[in-house]
């Protein structure tokens, strides 16, 4: 059983900065990709950011340039740096870690999600 858990979210004025953290647990892969989705209330969840085994990301188009995804293999764990935080940064930010195996069978693991609020 793989567990996410997920860390660093908060209350932050516009322009500031956040780091969110996920750590996984439990009977762990080495997984394909880690990565943060976010869903803004009435809103469907889009990807924020990911990062592949082999350290290739890939940003949401209204993140990019203001947030950097990094990743600690040995550690199994993912960070998010958000700087330049906007009001429609606000969200709740999923962390997913996506294993294939050799057979093509997908597992899709989610974090409980964390809350960012950016005041204006």
């Amino acid at each position: 059983q793989v567990q996410l858990v997920e860390s660093g979210g908060g209350l932050v004025q516009a322009g500031g900065s956040l780091r969110l953290s996920c750590a996984a647990s439990g009977s762990i892969p080495s997984f394909n990709t880690m990565g943060w989705y976010r869903q803004a209330p009435g809103k469907q969840r889009e990807l924020a950011a990911l990062i592949t085994r082999s350290g290739i990301t890939n940003y949401g188009d209204s993140v990019k340039g203001r947030f950097t995804i990094s990743r600690d293999s040995a550690k199994k764990a993912v960070y998010l740096q958000m700087n330049s935080l906007k009001p429609e940064d606000t969200a709740v930010y999923y962390c997913n870690a996506v294993f294939w195996t050799v057979a093509g069978v997908k597992s899709d693991y989610w974090g409980q999600g964390t809350q960012v609020t950016v005041s204006s």
